[in-house]
């Protein structure tokens, strides 16, 4: 039996714990082959990225287990998001405790806040075609892919997909 999983807004204390879990869930899941890479490194700056963004943080029994950003369109942490979408970005979960529903926890907060929002009518993300554990949570959270929008990371062959939720659908 799982604890119960609380997601809430990261305070600039819980910035520090949202590091290190993106870190360990970047790197050990062989997304970037170090810590030093340039992009790992700007996921590091949580006091950056909530300037620019919403981070939210999931906590079970007191401890900060993984994070989520929600970036508005045109924004500075906004990669691909439409006008009328809530862009999500950095899923992560501590390794030592995914499959724990944190994840999922984190997607319906993202999912919740949308649907909040006044003109936002889906959320959208880009996530790497082979990362099939993040593919496989979108699906089930009822993402769908969005072929035509998928990219290439700057200067390299790595294909990322997009998916898209219209949060006014069933």
């Amino acid at each position: 039996m799982h604890s119960q999983i609380t997601v809430r807004p990261a305070l600039p204390e819980d910035y520090e714990a949202v590091a290190r879990i993106t870190m360990d869930s970047y790197v050990t899941a062989g997304y970037y082959g170090s810590a030093d890479h340039p992009y790992l490194l700007k996921l590091q700056d949580v006091a950056g990225r909530a300037e620019n963004a919403d981070v939210f943080v999931a906590e079970r029994n007191g401890q900060v287990i993984g994070s989520v950003t929600s970036a508005p369109a045109g924004g500075d942490f906004s990669d691909i998001g439409l006008e009328d979408e809530l862009e999500m970005r950095t899923l992560v979960v501590d390794p030592a405790v995914q499959r724990s529903g944190a994840g999922r926890a984190l997607v319906q907060a993202v999912v919740e806040q949308a649907r909040s929002l006044e003109g936002i009518n889906a959320v959208s993300l880009t996530t790497g075609a082979t990362w099939e554990s993040a593919n496989a949570l979108y699906a089930k959270t009822g993402f769908g892919r969005a072929p035509e929008r998928d990219w290439f990371v700057p200067g390299t062959d790595i294909k990322l997909f997009v998916y898209r939720l219209d949060i006014h659908g069933s």
